[in-house]
């Protein structure tokens, strides 16, 4: 299973970053995002809610 980040984490490596639930799980029409180097995790469409790498 892969790391689990919160928003605005930042200095995570550059590439594309899908939402989950909380724990990881699967949440109806997740936000995809391309962070780039140096960037930092946006907002999630819920609070609670984390970012899993690609």
């Amino acid at each position: 299973m892969s790391e689990l980040h919160k928003p605005g984490e930042d200095n995570q490596k550059p590439g594309k970053y899908t939402e989950t639930g909380p724990q990881g799980g699967k949440i109806p029409k997740p936000r995809e995002v391309k962070i780039d180097p140096g960037d930092r995790l946006p907002p999630t469409q819920k609070p609670g809610n984390k970012w899993k790498r690609k």
